[in-house]
Formats: C-alpha cells, sequence, structure tokens
C-alpha cells in the first residue's frame, strides 16, 4: 500500500516538477516579455471593447471589434505557451491599464475618439517594438514563433488605426 500511495504521489507531483522545471529555464527577457505584453493585450482587448461600444463613428466601432478580436486570440496563445512553460500570466490588468481604461470609458464622442486612437497607438507602438525584440533574441522557441506571428498583426493594427486617423474620421 505504501509503495501505491508512494507511486500515485510521484506521478501526480511529477508534472508540478517538470513546470517548475521549464519556468527555470524561461530566460528573464523572455519572462519580462509575456509580463508586459499580456497586460498590453489585455487592454487591447477591453479598450476595443469600449470602442466598439463608444465609438462614436463607424470606423472606430470597427477597429474596435477588430482589436478585442484579435488580441483575445492572441491573449488565448500567449497564455497557452506561459502555462506550457509554467511561468505565471496575469488575470486582471494592473493599476496603470485600470487608470487608462477608466479614463476612456469616462469620455464619449469625438473625444473618445481621439483618446482612445492615441491610446491604441501609444499600447501597439510599444508592445510592438517588444514583439519585434522577442521574435529576434528570444530564447524561448514557442515565444520567439508567437512574437513573430503576433509582430505582424500589430503592424496590421497600427496600419488600420493610422488610415482612421489620417481619413479625418475626427
Amino acid at each position: 500500500m505504501r509503495r501505491l500511495t508512494f507511486f500515485l504521489a510521484a506521478v501526480l507531483l511529477f508534472p508540478c516538477a517538470a513546470i517548475g522545471q521549464a519556468a527555470d529555464m524561461v530566460s528573464q527577457p523572455d519572462r519580462a516579455f509575456v509580463a508586459m505584453v499580456s497586460q498590453g493585450g489585455m487592454f487591447e482587448v477591453m479598450a476595443g471593447q469600449v470602442g466598439a461600444e463608444q465609438g462614436s463613428n463607424q470606423d472606430i466601432k470597427d477597429q474596435g471589434v477588430t482589436e478585442a478580436h484579435d488580441h483575445q486570440l492572441v491573449g488565448a496563445k500567449l497564455k497557452s505557451i506561459a502555462m506550457t512553460v509554467g511561468l505565471p500570466f496575469p488575470h486582471q490588468l494592473s493599476p496603470m491599464f485600470q487608470n487608462k481604461l477608466a479614463a476612456l470609458k469616462a469620455l464619449s464622442g469625438p473625444a473618445f475618439d481621439a483618446a482612445y486612437l492615441q491610446a491604441m497607438n501609444e499600447i501597439h507602438a510599444k508592445d510592438g517594438a517588444a514583439f519585434a525584440e522577442e521574435a529576434k533574441t528570444g530564447t524561448n522557441a514557442d515565444l520567439r514563433a508567437f512574437a513573430a506571428e503576433t509582430h505582424r498583426i500589430v503592424l496590421r493594427h497600427i496600419g488600420e488605426l493610422n488610415a482612421i486617423g489620417s481619413a479625418g474620421a475626427l
């Protein structure tokens, strides 16, 4: 009976030990990348949802839908990779991003649209640089591939945001 108990304990604990070892093998820059872009991605989903609801013109509403959809998928993929290598994944926005989201929600009309575009341009520039860097220098192959794929999505979003801003939609 003791052998069976020991065997079951070993079988149940082995995956936890393997995940812990996997997390130890992820570099500090890779960890920082996951922490940073997970927050940015959650913000983009929530801000996109707000844009879809509160945008005063159809371009903002449409871009908000795209933003929320794309970053939900990206976030799910990043969470899966993070869990596989044993990295923590946040479930809520940091206070800084909560404040940015609250500030957006408090606006309406053209003021909202302008603030939305500014916030999205800022986060895409910041996270886009992080994705580009991780794609080149990341030490975890899955994170590096994820970053390269997602960087292309971020560039597409930047193009959409620039087109809305330059079209004089505001």
